[in-house]
């Protein structure tokens, strides 16, 4: 159990980056007031547990729903946060958690900046929620989805902290400790990245093999 925690714990972290994202979210709050700034902090973590807690409680749902097998999602979930450990490595924005250049983002409306692109796809995007429901798996017991959330409602609370003191971590750390971090937390999640898709190959081989196909 404290092996499956630190898996947990090790891979949201290295996707949620919370020190990574704090030079975007200055960016992004940049002009709005102290109280603006802390409100946008609060509800953006806020809406990116909610969003991952409701993929971790209804996985098994979804995958009932649309036919999909915990193989299938293990290794096209390991693509996909592959891609985005990818681009952390090498210090550049993954096109899966951040807008395409040129599309614009309000920034006049704190909500709005709270929402997208910082609750989803920053936080919450579609590796996070790949990373969430590959731990799950076909688990139903409250004890694993009860880690599972539990640590990524400690991750968000860290990045909550990251976020409110952003502009003293970015002066402490600089721009280079920062880059470090990231491609640090990059390889971390390379290889449950990797992990994820032996994972899900065994299972399809084994599924095979118990129907005869």
């Amino acid at each position: 159990m404290l092996e499956f925690t630190l898996q947990v714990l090790m891979g949201f972290f290295a996707i949620m980056n919370p020190i990574g994202n704090v030079p975007i979210f200055v960016g992004l709050v940049d002009g709005l007031d102290r109280s603006a700034q802390l409100r946008v902090a609060k509800r953006s973590t806020t809406l990116a547990f909610l969003i991952v807690a409701v993929f971790t409680v209804s996985g098994n749902i979804i995958f009932r729903l649309f036919g999909i097998t915990l193989p299938a999602f293990r290794i096209a979930g390991g693509i996909l946060v592959f891609m985005v450990a990818y681009h952390l490595v090498n210090a550049r924005r993954s096109r899966q958690h951040y807008p395409p250049e040129g599309e614009p983002i309000e920034h006049e409306d704190p909500e709005n900046i709270a929402v997208t692109p910082l609750a989803t796809p920053i936080l919450a995007g579609p590796g996070t929620i790949s990373t969430a429901m590959a731990f799950v798996g076909d688990r139903t017991d409250l004890v694993h989805i009860g880690i599972v959330l539990g640590v990524f409602f400690g991750v968000a609370l860290a990045t909550y902290v990251a976020f409110v003191y952003g502009e003293i971590l970015m002066e402490r750390l600089g721009k280079s400790w920062i880059n470090i971090i990231t491609r640090l937390m990059g390889l971390i999640l390379a290889v449950i990245a990797v992990q994820m898709i032996i994972e899900g190959i065994h299972g399809s081989l084994a599924l095979f093999t118990a129907t005869g196909k």
